[in-house]
């Protein structure tokens, strides 16, 4: 079976965001420069008298061409694409994985394998760059992400007359690193982040990653690495957010070792900000029908008093004769207080269940009404499910929120 692919607008936009950003940029269709095939044990090497290059062994491949436009330049269409776009404006270039680093927002589930494999397509078609590393934070992207090139490879040969090259990074498959260097085409290597990251002093302990930080007999006593950076490569960090942050071990190994030309975050939810082109959110992403639905989902906390006293009603259970409320109180321990989660009755009485805590005295359940989810507690307070009362931490709120949000999600798949 053949899928068909169309290009949304939304696509086309976030592919022309980027673009943009080298406007005046020279087109070079590949830099070539000497490769180098490294040495074979035993093998006579003839070197070249001005260089000290050995003749032999070198061969000819083709790398990113360097920009040729100014940073300042740069950075002025970056603001023109973000005035465009409604994106608040970057007073310069932020902390750049080579020459910058470019966040797109997307929203999950709208394409943004396919906007930036589109993306490549265009910034070889008119600037000439060919060379692109895919880097992701796990086996199974990174899988999904060639299986997504390989998917639309003739939808895109349609509309640019040329086929991507992409091969996953295996440590056992070294010879398609030259493969990758001395091809003219479009070419994108695919690394997840633990055959680089882990090692990033060089010395480190895994095996895979220490592999292409040394020299290997089977790859001619070359390390991995130099014939990579050679290429000066364009990074696209698919979910940047689970790389780390800029001085996690993934980040400081990509900036150190990979000589990138420059870098692009695909993301719905950036944890470090660079410097943003376009953005899709979820609000935009169902405006435009590219998403079924979105539902907000509130926590309200009421009575933030700064006593001790704290009551979170989960839910309420039909029981045999009388319904029954599930709450989460502070209890006293030997070893110190702790959160709980009890059943309670009508009539049940808090404090004797918070083990005598001062806050909670005198206070016992009034009702319970299971047609209206609500608590009535013996002070007036009505509590509705999923709602708190009294003192509560901000990890408190995001607890009950995760909750909350688990729960409508299993009450939409029942």
């Amino acid at each position: 079976m053949e899928f068909t692919f169309k290009t949304l607008p939304y696509q086309t936009e976030a592919v022309e965001s980027i673009v943009r950003v080298f406007e005046g940029q020279e087109f070079s269709d590949g830099i070539r420069h000497r490769h180098d095939m490294g040495t074979k044990k035993d093998t006579q090497v003839t070197f070249d008298e001005e260089s000290g290059v050995p003749l032999t062994e070198v061969g000819l491949a083709y790398r990113n061409n360097d920009l040729t436009i100014t940073p300042e330049q740069i950075l002025k269409n970056i603001q023109d694409v973000q005035k465009d776009n409604g994106i608040s404006i970057s007073e310069e270039i932020v902390d750049p994985l080579g020459a910058v680093t470019l966040d797109v927002e997307m929203e999950t589930g709208t394409g943004k394998t396919y906007v930036y494999t589109k993306a490549m397509f265009e910034l070889n078609k008119r600037y000439g760059w060919n060379k692109f590393i895919i880097v992701v934070p796990s086996i199974a992207i990174r899988e999904g992400v060639y299986k997504s090139i390989q998917t639309t490879e003739s939808h895109f040969m349609e509309q640019y007359g040329k086929k991507l090259r992409a091969f996953i990074y295996s440590s056992s498959d070294l010879y398609k690193i030259d493969e990758f260097s001395q091809s003219s085409g479009i070419n994108v290597m695919i690394i997840n982040s633990q055959a680089f990251a882990a090692s990033f002093k060089e010395d480190g302990k895994n095996e895979q990653s220490r592999i292409i930080y040394s020299v290997r007999d089977e790859f001619q006593s070359r390390r991995p690495i130099d014939i990579i950076a050679a290429n000066r490569p364009i990074l696209i960090l698919d979910e940047p957010q689970k790389l780390g942050k800029d001085d996690s071990k993934t980040q400081k190994a990509l900036r150190k070792h990979f000589n990138a030309l420059f870098s692009m975050n695909f993301s719905a939810t950036h944890v470090t900000h660079h410097n943003q082109v376009y953005s899709l959110d979820a609000l935009d992403a169902y405006n435009q029908k590219l998403v079924k639905k979105i539902r907000v989902k509130g926590v309200r906390i009421n009575h933030l008093s700064g006593s001790e006293r704290y009551i979170y009603l989960e839910g309420i259970d039909a029981g045999k004769t009388a319904p029954t409320a599930r709450m989460e109180i502070f209890v006293s321990h030997s070893a110190g207080i702790r959160n709980e989660t009890h059943i309670f009755r009508k009539q049940d009485n808090l404090y004797e269940t918070s083990n005598h805590i001062e806050s909670y005295k005198g206070l016992f359940i009034k009702d319970i009404d299971g047609l209206a989810n609500t608590v009535t507690l013996s002070d007036g307070t009505v509590l509705f499910a999923g709602e708190a009362v009294g003192d509560i931490t901000e990890s408190g709120k995001r607890r009950i929120q995760i909750r909350e949000t688990i729960l409508s999600h299993l009450d939409q798949e029942s």
